[in-house]
């Protein structure tokens, strides 16, 4: 019997859901499907433990082997009806890991075995497409985000994500240390900097803990260590959390200086860069090339059903989803080691942490 949660049976819709459709709607920053900017879809391939099977997009859909002999034809409308059926099923199941025996059903009968397709290159769907504006048929690669189950991480949590800022115009006493470390409200990373500040203390940046990250960052530009640590100070020190609205206050504080008088979006312009080389990429422990993955993009599975692309081929789409759909969130301070004062030699230092998660 095949299980799964809420997001590896998205993985099966999207793939009827795009059968059924027989072409794919690129999306703009708020979600919405954009009427004028599709592509028809060649075949969609994936491989199962039994081999490789391509999905042709016909009058019909055509299963073929990797021996190249056609196994099935199927009309579309059919993979429309599962899809529907499956999209039900996923909205009214409960817990972790649940089955549906009527589409596990349909699964084997067009030669899907699992949930997950096997992948060299990370992707979770593989599709062809017809390009109408230049002519040119180009596979494309996908993960798949749903909004059907839990949001998923951007950028996960670590030790490798912590930032180190100094706690200036001020040198705390012993017992100053102890009272703040010493808050466990619901919020306290928020309090702790709250006290910090009414005794005349600053954080001010000085370092990211893991050197690889910090130069990771350097290499997309090199003044985005600064502007990470400033909105993650934002956002640990107000009630704004989402990419989107951070970048905004950070626009109107400037703290880095940029000369503003046109108008420029400093700040936007290079977290949308970060945002797209962590998509494609780039991860904290690892020296990142810039050379992207085989993954190019996103495909988003929407509460309503509808499965809308975001893909590098379409740059600014796929940027401006990033940025109007990611916000930051606190991980755990014991397990990732911030969020306490700490003396360092003749410095006291306050860690905070970075991690983003899409909003759904």
């Amino acid at each position: 019997m095949v299980t799964g949660n809420k997001g590896e049976w998205s993985e099966i819709y999207a793939l009827f859901k795009l059968l059924g459709d027989k072409q794919i709607f690129a999306g703009d920053a708020n979600l919405n499907k954009i009427e004028t900017l599709f592509y028809p879809i060649i075949k969609i391939l994936r491989t199962e433990s039994s081999g490789e099977f391509e999905y042709s997009v016909d009058k019909d859909i055509v299963i073929i082997a990797e021996n190249k002999k056609e196994l099935l034809r199927i009309d579309a409308c059919e993979f429309s009806k599962q899809a529907a059926s499956l999209l039900s099923e996923i909205k009214q199941s409960t817990g972790s890991a649940f089955s549906i025996l009527e589409t596990e059903k349909f699964m084997q009968s067009v030669k899907c075995q699992t949930l997950k397709a096997k992948s060299q290159d990370k992707a979770d769907i593989r599709i062809v497409i017809h390009d109408l504006k230049t002519s040119i048929k180009s596979l494309l690669r996908f993960s798949i985000k749903s909004q059907l189950g839990s949001a998923s991480t951007l950028l996960n949590a670590g030790a490798t994500t912590n930032i180190i800022y100094s706690i200036d115009n001020v040198v705390l006493d012993k017992k100053d240390i102890t009272d703040i470390n010493s808050i466990e409200t619901g919020s306290k990373i928020k309090d702790r900097i709250v006290r910090i500040r009414k005794i005349k203390g600053d954080l001010q940046y000085s370092d990211f803990e893991n050197s690889i990250f910090r130069n990771n960052l350097e290499l997309i530009d090199s003044l985005l260590p600064q502007i990470i640590a400033e909105i993650v100070k934002i956002y640990y020190s107000s009630d704004l959390n989402t990419i989107k609205d951070i970048v905004a206050q950070l626009e109107k504080n400037n703290p880095l200086g940029f000369d503003m008088r046109h108008s420029h979006k400093f700040y936007g312009y290079k977290i949308k860069r970060f945002l797209t080389d962590v998509a494609l990429g780039m991860v904290p422990a690892t020296v990142w090339t810039g050379i992207y993955d085989a993954t190019g993009g996103y495909l988003v599975v929407k509460d309503d059903g509808e499965v809308l692309c975001y893909h590098i081929y379409n740059r600014n789409e796929f940027e401006n989803h990033l940025f109007a759909n990611t916000k930051l969130e606190t991980s755990s301070t014991s397990k990732h080691h911030f969020g306490e004062i700490e003396t360092v030699g003749e410095k006291q230092i306050f860690k905070l942490n970075l991690q983003i998660r899409f909003i759904k």
